[in-house]
């Protein structure tokens, strides 16, 4: 088999393996404008949020030290301990659920029937105060995760490849742990929305506000658990986003590397936000691969938004999305 061919296969694999990442972003997105109609904004300063309190809480950093140190004239910056990832992970998720209570309290309770627009720039003002309480509590500085994540090359399918092809392909361990995690949440919030009380609960809130209220459906309640989960969603995104890259503040960004994937799989589909991920990772790769060359490269950059462009025009909808009729 030519070795272009087998270059073409190991980037395609690699592309599936970035769409994961991609599309465990998306999923957040997904969830909330699913059970609320609002598209949230901020999912991304979630995920890093998210995972600054992870590495904080594991590594015994004392929160707010360095305004604490600021006022009072101290230097404290750690307890003096760290914690077991599992025990810093549960801690994490608890703070995740008091902010979800937190935006319903203070937010969104005072939104009910807002336009989505006004709901839309909530969640733009709640990412940059999210943004900035983590930058006082736990700093600015990149921040190494450790929580036991797998990396470095798979040898076991470097050495299958390499003795069918006489060509070793390198997929990293995060990425295939990654890729166990992501259909694993798939199917339970896929099964959590469809079978469950909540789940038809939150479909019923997304339709129509007031009518939920009717029916006596407590919105607030719904929307603390929709929150919660979008939380649980993003730390698992940012744990992992953060094990392969580093926690920095970049790392909200990737909200905008969710977009596309959005786009292509529809904002009300769970399954959707996977395949459009994988479509989006692959895509890019291979456009880079083979064309990138004629072009001047740099492509990754790009490709995505062109490619969702043209969704938007096509079908608007996305793959999976739900197509919407008004009579006007």
């Amino acid at each position: 088999m030519p070795d272009q061919v087998l270059f073409a296969a190991e980037v395609m694999l690699n592309g599936l393996m970035a769409g994961v990442l991609y599309s465990l972003v998306a999923l957040g997105f997904v969830l909330i404008f699913k059970a609320s109609g609002i598209f949230n904004y901020a999912q991304g300063v979630m995920a890093l949020f998210a995972a600054l309190t992870l590495v904080g809480i594991m590594d015994g950093q004392v929160p707010f030290s360095h305004l604490i140190n600021a006022i009072f004239g101290t230097n404290i910056h750690h307890f003096g301990w760290h914690t077991p990832a599992l025990l810093a992970i549960i801690l994490t998720i608890m703070v995740m659920v008091l902010f979800a209570w937190l935006v319903q309290r203070f937010i969104f309770r005072h939104l009910v029937n807002q336009e989505p627009i006004i709901l839309f720039m909530a969640t733009i003002g709640l990412a940059y105060f999210l943004e900035g309480v983590g930058d006082l509590m736990w700093g600015s500085d990149i921040k190494k995760l450790d929580v036991g994540i797998p990396k470095g090359m798979n040898e076991t399918i470097e050495s299958i490849t390499h003795g069918a092809f006489g060509y070793g392909f390198f997929i990293d361990n995060l990425d295939i742990f990654a890729t166990f995690v992501a259909v694993i949440l798939v199917a339970i919030l896929v099964c959590f929305s469809q079978y469950t009380k909540q789940g038809r609960a939150l479909r019923a809130v997304a339709d129509d506000h007031q009518a939920a209220l009717s029916v006596g459906i407590s919105l607030s309640y719904i929307w603390i658990l929709v929150w919660s989960i979008a939380g649980f969603v993003a730390l698992v995104a940012g744990t992992i986003w953060g094990a392969k890259s580093g926690v920095q503040f970049s790392l909200s960004l990737i909200a905008l590397k969710a977009l596309p994937v959005l786009m292509l799989g529809g904002f009300t589909s769970i399954p959707g936000a996977i395949i459009g991920g994988l479509i989006i990772g692959v895509g890019e790769k291979l456009f880079e691969f083979l064309v990138g060359p004629w072009i001047g490269g740099a492509t990754e950059n790009w490709f995505a938004y062109v490619l969702a462009l043209l969704f938007l025009v096509f079908r608007p909808q996305g793959l999976f999305g739900e197509k919407i009729i008004e009579r006007v």
